[in-house]
């Protein structure tokens, strides 16, 4: 992170906690991490988190997501995923083999990339994509079968 994990919080109006920087620190560099895959990269440092429990963690990202430092994606039979990289209206590449996920920049470049035909009264703010197919090496696995 460009600026301390700590920093990050007490700018978004967050206490800054042993917890939350733990989490923040976990995501680094490894966005569409699931709960499993955070649990992993914290357990070494488990001590220095806190004690963070497994219902800590989804605390924690609670916290996070609903501040807006950590974004919650939930592809189709998928666990839910979470990433650091939020309000640039980015979408996903999602494999339907593998499961590889990967991050695509909206094509407008303004949010929402796509409008309703009927907003019901909604001042729409946010479309989420999700491209599903195959990534280039479940296409080459497939092919040599």
């Amino acid at each position: 992170m460009e600026q301390s994990a700590g920093d990050l919080l007490r700018r978004n109006g967050l206490r800054s906690t042993a917890q939350r920087r733990a989490v923040l620190t976990a995501l680094q560099g490894h966005p569409h991490s699931t709960v499993a895959d955070l649990e992993t990269r914290i357990g070494t440092d488990r001590a220095e988190a806190g004690g963070l429990s497994r219902q800590g963690l989804y605390n924690v990202l609670e916290d996070l997501t609903k501040a807006r430092l950590v974004r919650c994606i939930e592809p189709a039979g998928s666990p839910t995923r979470y990433e650091l990289r939020v309000g640039d209206n980015h979408h996903h590449l999602v494999c339907r083999r593998c499961g590889r996920i990967e991050d695509v920049d909206c094509s407008v470049g303004v949010a929402p990339c796509l409008t309703p035909d009927e907003d019901k009264g909604f001042a729409v703010d946010e479309a989420e994509i999700t491209w599903w197919g195959l990534c280039a090496e479940c296409r080459r696995a497939t092919a040599q079968q």
